[in-house]
Formats: C-alpha cells, structure tokens, sequence
C-alpha cells in the first residue's frame, strides 16, 4: 500500500482535534474532551469581573445585584473574579512578600516546618511531594498550608466554649509557626490575609443565599467554624511546552482537578498560569487582574444546587519564566455540619441527583479517590 503524505489529508471542514482528560471525583475517575487548540485568555463573558462592594451594602437592591451576577457566572464556567472586595492591596502583597521570603530559604530550614511533624497536614510540602491529578505529572510546586484555627478567627469569642460536636473536627497546633519563627513577620502577614479572606467569604455565603433564592442567612448555622483553608504555593517556572500535548506529555505546576467544598477565594501574583477549562472543552488563561481575586465554585456546592453551579476543571503551568506565588483559601461549610440538595435548585419534573452527605465525609472521599486513582493508574 502506498504512503500517504501528511500533506495531502484533508480535515473535514469543522473537526476539531479532541483529547481525553482524566481526574479524580468523589463518584470516582471522569474525564472530560478537551479541544487541541490554542490556549487563549478568557473572555469577559467566560470569567467576568463582578463588583461585590455591594454584598456590603445596606440596601437589598444592591445586595440582590451582587447576587444575580454571581448566579450568571457559577452557572457559567464556574469562575468569576471580584473588586471592590474591601481588601486592602497590601495585604496580598505583604503576604506574598513574606511568602517568598520562606520559600527562597535553603531546604533545610523549610524542612523544620515539614508537613510530616505536623498533627494536622500543617506546614511545608517540598518539592516533589504532591501530585493533585494522579494521571499528570508530579505537581512542580512546594506549599506552606494552614487549616482552619478558631483561635484566630474573629467571630470566635472564647475557642474553649466551642461545642465538642464542632470541636473534635478543629486542628489546632502550634507547629508550623514555632518552625518559621526565624521570619518575624511571617505569621502576622500571614493570619491578616487568611482574616481577609474570611470576612470577604462570609459575605459572599450570604450572596450565595440570595443567588439561589433563598433566605440571606440560610447557611448561617453551617459555618460558625467553617472548612477554611489557607494554600501558599511557590511554583518555579516551566520549560516551554509541546504543544498542543496529550495529558501527561508535559509538566504541570498543579494538576488537573476541581475543589473540594463550596467555593475558592485566590490571590495570584502578575505572571499568570493559571488555566480554566470552558464549557466548550477549551483551555483558557484566568490572567491576573491587578485589585482582584477569583472565585471558582466547588464540588459540594455544585453537588448541593444540583449542578446548576459549576465546579469547573483548572490547572497551573507557570510558562512566564519567573517563580510564581498564588494564594487560595478554600471556603466551605463547618466540617461537622451536612446539607442535601436544595429544594430551590430542583425545578418541577426533576429529580435530586444527590444524597445528602457530611462535609467531612465528602472532603475524605474525595482526598481517598485522589490516593486511590494515583495508585491504580500507576504513578
């Protein structure tokens, strides 16, 4: 049979080249097609920019704004980015500073904050030591976490009063500051932008109500001692690379995935990389806006409003050449607390997908699906 030259093979007029990425879920592996093209920046219309400074506002009208747009974007792809969020600029920048001054330090004084000391996955992950997507790359990223910790969250008036059944969910040590005490400032910078974000993410619950018409204090009760996570992640630069590539052909900073609970609060520095996939099966960039954050919807949020809100694929690649700090803090309800599939998100004729499951349940699900899938995929 003879050969026949690249050249002359015609595409039909339309196709468009499709990959198959895989992931981890709380029901098990999925995947999703993904388009062989080009990465682009996103649209406004993709990622819009909402001005939140009225979930502030005394006025309902104002509040109910803020809310409407918020609806549009989860059902969206997913992701929005916020200004007017009350935030001061040098907070983030602070903390990024502080940030890069622990991450720029020899590896054995890192080391002393270990995660691997820690009681409750506080403190340092080295290089090497995390792969967010068992069928990606090992993530090229170290991290400094810190869970959620009563006795620096403003709303908590007296840590000890806290009823046990709240309680025995709560993870507070002392390690990871004692380890980086050679820093000065680096818990003070720190704790003032996790108290940010907080204040910014309890506010938005209240919008959250609203957007799926209900009550503004509906989930109240749920996050008096909410899932707050703090990630400070330090991703040196990548080489350039093959494209457009099969997954797992090229390195990743973090790997494909969704977030686990409600919704992510994220400061990115100014040399991008992070990528969104939209609902067309496009990779697109969520450039850096100076004076905002993003927001993505997680998992149990979509879970809870029946899909209608997105818990969207992304990714890091930090192509820019430069090292790159972002800073998410992952918001979601009390780990004690549950909550089923809301009866305002179930249209009449539809059924509700979900059973109702604890928030700790979910969150070990899914972090045992992701150890389980990396093991049987190999890597």
């Amino acid at each position: 049979m003879a050969s026949v030259s690249v050249d002359t093979v015609r595409i039909p007029e339309g196709f468009k080249p499709t990959t198959e990425l895989r992931l981890s879920s709380g029901n098990g592996p999925v995947s999703r097609t993904v388009l062989k093209t080009p990465l682009r920046d996103a649209l406004p219309s993709e990622i819009p920019i909402i001005d939140v400074s009225g979930i502030f506002s005394v006025s309902k009208d104002a509040r109910m704004d803020v809310a409407r747009q918020i609806r549009d974007a989860a059902t969206n792809n997913g992701f929005f980015y916020i200004k007017n969020h009350g935030i001061p600029i040098d907070v983030p920048e602070t903390t990024c500073e502080e940030v890069l001054k622990f991450f720029r330090q020899p590896r054995e004084i890192k080391d002393r904050a270990n995660i691997s000391h820690s009681k409750y996955f506080n403190g340092y992950k080295p290089p090497k030591s995390q792969r967010i997507n068992p069928f990606e790359s090992v993530d090229v990223r170290e991290t400094f976490s810190w869970t959620y910790d009563p006795r620096f969250d403003p709303s908590v008036p007296d840590p000890v009063a806290i009823p046990p059944q709240i309680a025995r969910y709560l993870r507070c040590e002392n390690f990871h500051w004692e380890a980086t005490a050679n820093l000065p400032h680096f818990q003070e910078s720190i704790v003032r932008y996790w108290r940010s974000c907080l204040a910014v993410a309890r506010a938005l619950v209240r919008s959250f109500a609203l957007s799926l018409d209900l009550p503004e204090d509906f989930f109240a009760e749920k996050f008096t001692h909410p899932d707050a996570g703090l990630a400070l992640n330090y991703y040196p630069p990548l080489p350039a690379p093959p494209a457009p590539a099969e997954q797992g052909e090229s390195e990743v900073s973090i790997g494909s995935h969704t977030d686990f609970q409600l919704f992510t609060i994220l400061w990115q520095d100014n040399n991008g990389g992070l990528q969104v996939l939209n609902r067309q099966g496009q990779w697109i960039n969520a450039k850096p806006i100076p004076g905002t954050f993003v927001v993505n919807i997680a998992d149990y949020m979509q879970r809870i409003t029946n899909d209608r809100y997105v818990s969207t694929v992304h990714r890091v690649q930090n192509y820019s050449g430069n090292e790159r700090i972002s800073m998410p803090f992952f918001f979601g309800f009390n780990l004690n607390e549950s909550c089923g599939v809301l009866d305002s998100c179930v249209a009449e004729g539809e059924e509700k997908k979900y059973d109702e499951i604890s928030c700790e349940e979910w969150v070990q699900r899914r972090a045992r699906a992701m150890h389980r899938e990396g093991e049987t995929s190999g890597k």
